[in-house]
């Protein structure tokens, strides 16, 4: 919450003149993307309109206390079924905000080629002002509230963590919607980011972090996009600053240092911003944060006053993995990364977004870079109603295979290896290998599509209107399609 209001004060009141509305925001870059599409007007006001929003107030008991909680449901698209989108727990959430959200899902699930329209919901309140048993309460009965007007369901629509919700809501979400549907065989498909003991399934708690990293590795598999940044190499020895240490931004600062050479360089949280550029462990961070609530008093390299001034900091690759607005009119100019990576949806204003793509920054948006979440839940999703454990019927298959391969290595050789290495190499695929395989299959696929979108559309010039592009073509052939526009 810290972060997003620091977004919205600006220095000298800069960002107080931008609209940071974020549905106007979003209708503003679809627009924007709309002029290169060759498609009939009517279809794209389809495209961009929310198809419908469910508003409900609802009442929980506690103790002999009775309080009214808000909650909403948005349904952007139906031109692929069922409908996807997390469920976020804020005061900050309001209907604009749960519509936007929704669209940005349609866009992003078009853009990875993920077969779901989009959805958003989410509850006002703050998870800290509540016990756990308060939230269990809470998230039940929110769920059969939308449960009664058909707005969940494995073949409708199907929610999954955001903002302030995690596994242990998705599991009550779960619980409660089999409740209500007693004997269907498909219903842990209602909803995913569950437990894997609950029919979660192994990579999703840390896709969206992974996607991050998936995404910059294929960015700097293409030397056209690198040089538009003035960088070149690959990730390694890159210098990187993450906004959050949340769950994307935990995971994609750990994948990037510990797999790709990447030198963690600041780290900002609400209560300040650890800076170090010799790099940052970040598991030992992470331990800090998890038993003190914070970064602040952090012993290892400088802690800086707000959590905003990792934004600010010189690096390679910022990558904002908070909440939306943080990078506006009062910090665009300040910005010394030369590549952007947006971890979070909706870290950058229009307003700045034209500040930095006019002193050469690269921005990858974050209809892409964040899909890595919606993308491995879609393997739940089917993993759920397949029954089926990704891995189960081939893993001991593969391992023979492996061990084949291995000793006739050896017998040609004459050299054994050691237990280590024999082990590591005859080791079989198992569900998390294949979910991570199928992740970066999805994340390189799409980033291919996207720069090829950019380079070929006459007029286009930046990742952000390329990926809209792409994305209305999707959605805009997919109703055709369907025959709704004949």
């Amino acid at each position: 919450m810290a972060m997003r209001r620091a977004g919205k004060a600006a220095k000298g009141g800069k960002a107080s003149r931008e609209d940071l509305n974020l549905k106007r925001i979003v209708d503003r870059q679809f627009d924007n993307a709309a002029r290169f599409v060759r498609l009939p007007g009517g279809l794209l006001e389809q495209i961009k309109a929310c198809n419908n929003v469910y508003f409900v107030q609802f009442p929980v008991k506690f103790g002999r206390e009775y309080r009214m909680f808000f909650g909403w449901r948005a349904e952007h698209s139906h031109h692929a079924k069922p409908l996807k989108g997390g469920i976020r727990y804020s005061t900050m959430v309001d209907q604009d905000e749960i519509m936007a959200l929704a669209a940005l899902m349609t866009y992003k699930c078009a853009v990875v080629d993920v077969p779901f329209g989009g959805s958003k919901g989410g509850v006002c309140l703050r998870p800290r002002d509540h016990t756990p048993e308060q939230l269990e309460k809470i998230t039940r009965r929110f769920t059969a509230e939308l449960a009664r007007k058909g707005y969940i369901g494995p073949g409708i629509n199907v929610p999954a963590p955001d903002y302030g919700t995690g596994e242990r809501e998705m599991a009550w979400i779960a619980d409660t919607y089999d409740a209500l549907n007693p004997g269907q065989l498909d219903n842990m498909a209602c909803v995913t980011g569950k437990p894997v003991s609950q029919g979660g399934v192994e990579g999703r708690r840390a896709a969206t972090g992974r996607g991050v990293v998936f995404g910059l590795r294929e960015f700097f598999r293409h030397p056209k996009d690198v040089a538009r940044a003035r960088l070149d190499g690959g990730l390694e020895g890159k210098r990187v600053s993450v906004q959050g240490l949340g769950n994307v931004g935990y995971h994609a600062a750990r994948i990037l240092a510990g797999e790709d050479g990447a030198k963690i360089v600041a780290v900002g949280e609400w209560d300040g911003t650890v800076f170090d550029p010799d790099g940052i462990d970040v598991e030992r961070l992470a331990r800090w944060r998890r038993r003190h609530g914070g970064v602040k008093g952090y012993p290892h390299g400088k802690v800086l006053a707000r959590g905003a001034d990792c934004l600010e900091v010189d690096c390679d690759i910022l990558v904002p993995a908070a909440l939306e607005n943080q990078i506006n009119l009062g910090n665009a100019r300040k910005i010394k990364a030369r590549v952007v990576a947006e971890g979070a949806n909706g870290p950058t204003t229009p307003d700045a977004e034209k500040i930095l793509l006019d002193k050469g920054v690269v921005i990858i948006p974050d209809i892409y870079l964040n899909a890595g979440g919606v993308t491995v839940s879609y393997f739940e999703w089917t993993k759920n109603l397949s029954h089926m454990r990704y891995g189960r019927l081939e893993k001991r298959l593969d391992e023979r295979k492996r061990e084949n391969l291995v000793s006739a290595v050896e017998s040609i050789t004459g050299r054994r290896f050691s237990g280590e290495i024999r082990r590591a190499l005859t080791r079989g695929i198992g569900e998390e290998d294949i979910v991570n395989s199928g992740l970066e299959e999805t994340m390189s696929e799409a980033y291919h599509h996207l720069s090829e979108t950019m380079h070929r559309t006459r007029g286009v010039t930046d990742l952000r209107t390329a990926a809209f592009v792409l994305a209305i073509r999707r959605i805009g052939d997919a109703y055709l399609q369907l025959g709704i526009f004949p």
